[in-house]
């Protein structure tokens, strides 16, 4: 494949982890008590405003999200250090590992559902968090701009302040809007998945963690070091 045509491709595919993440956020906070396993940025007001002391806001999802998160991060970034740029069989590996580990944590999750504030459920939590963050040090790795896929604050910011309205050239604006659309669909998702019973976070994750492997499989089949989109 061309490079550019490589670039684009990566584009395409984290846009499609960007939707995965939220199914992911979604399941996670509405089925394991209130935590999100790729926003981080969630986590942090909500333990900060559990710790101040308001009523019914978890202290141990968050905590335990955040420390698995940074983990999973830390990992994929001393597995991607000497990688080559673009996609390498490395990327190939911590992808894939996201997507095991989601697409593993789904059958559990059926076989055992996690009911809130139990130990089985923090483990569910720990462990996916574990898996975004793997995902998220991979997707900053690989570098396409504007779509990290577990946050889009940033991306909101880039598509206002370089928007026409704000005296900008609007560049990007495309990427950018899809990216919000994506978690945003992706959320409403997991959300509608979980009107499925018990079964419903079981589901999310292996929804998810399947769709994790297909990225990761076109990426590995055509996915060279790229050139800017």
């Amino acid at each position: 494949m061309a490079p550019v045509t490589t670039s684009r491709l990566h584009l395409v595919l984290m846009l499609a982890l960007t939707f995965t993440t939220g199914i992911i956020d979604a399941v996670g906070y509405l089925g394991l008590d209130r935590v999100f396993t790729a926003n981080m940025t969630g986590n942090v007001v909500i333990l900060g405003m559990a710790l101040a002391g308001a009523q019914d806001l978890p202290v141990a999802g968050p905590v335990l999200a955040l420390v698995g998160f940074m983990a999973g991060a830390a990992v994929g970034g001393r597995l991607l250090r000497r990688a080559a740029p673009g996609w390498s069989g490395r990327t190939t590996a911590t992808f894939g590992a996201t997507g095991v580990m989601a697409v593993l944590l789904g059958v559990g999750s059926l076989v055992e559902h996690p009911v809130e504030g139990t130990v089985w459920a923090l483990t569910v939590t720990t462990a996916l968090a574990v898996a975004m963050g793997l995902q998220a040090a991979s997707a900053r790795r690989l570098a396409v701009k504007d779509v990290t896929t577990v946050v889009v604050t940033s991306t909101l910011t880039g598509l206002a302040a370089d928007s026409r309205l704000a005296g900008g050239t609007g560049d990007s604006w495309a990427r950018r809007a899809l990216a919000v659309a994506l978690i945003l669909v992706g959320a409403g998702v997991g959300a509608l998945l979980l009107q499925l019973g018990d079964e419903g976070v079981g589901i999310g994750m292996l929804v998810a963690g399947a769709l994790a492997l297909a990225v990761t499989l076109i990426g590995h089949r055509h996915g060279t070091p790229s050139t800017p989109a």
